[in-house]
């Protein structure tokens, strides 16, 4: 298994780490009363936890050399580059915008890298123009 597929799981799975976190948080925080509605405190710690549940099943996926993770990875990694780009501006985030934005491109570097993507076609067949490698 390449390096490559380790980084991007790891990347992955501290994002869905991440959120999975949030969403314990937003319970908690919700269940002590902070607040200002219950169902709305509750409704989003659902969302964040099934979103980034699988968001950390990928990455642990990809940690395990699974190739299913890869997909559920580019997508969550795409939709954090616009996250990333709010915190830079409208929410004045810059140090949270910044890491947000290094980690997701990262990890789509990772997924993307050359010995990533051949580690995950290996299965499927001999890949075009493969035999002119050294």
């Amino acid at each position: 298994m390449p390096t490559t597929l380790r980084v991007a799981g790891g990347l992955v799975s501290l994002e869905g780490l991440a959120g999975v976190v949030t969403a314990i948080v937003l319970i908690v925080r919700a269940s002590t009363g902070h607040d200002q509605s219950a169902a709305s405190g509750v409704g989003t710690a659902i969302w964040f936890g099934v979103l980034f549940g699988g968001v950390l099943a990928a990455g642990i996926g990809l940690l395990r050399g699974k190739r299913w993770g890869r997909a559920i990875a580019v997508i969550a990694n795409v939709l954090l580059l616009p996250v990333a780009w709010s915190l830079l501006t409208d929410s004045h985030q810059p140090l949270w915008g910044s890491l947000l934005g290094l980690v997701a491109v990262a990890g789509l570097a990772a997924l993307f890298a050359p010995a990533t993507s051949r580690f995950m076609a290996q299965d499927y067949g001999e890949i075009p123009g493969d035999d002119e490698r050294p």
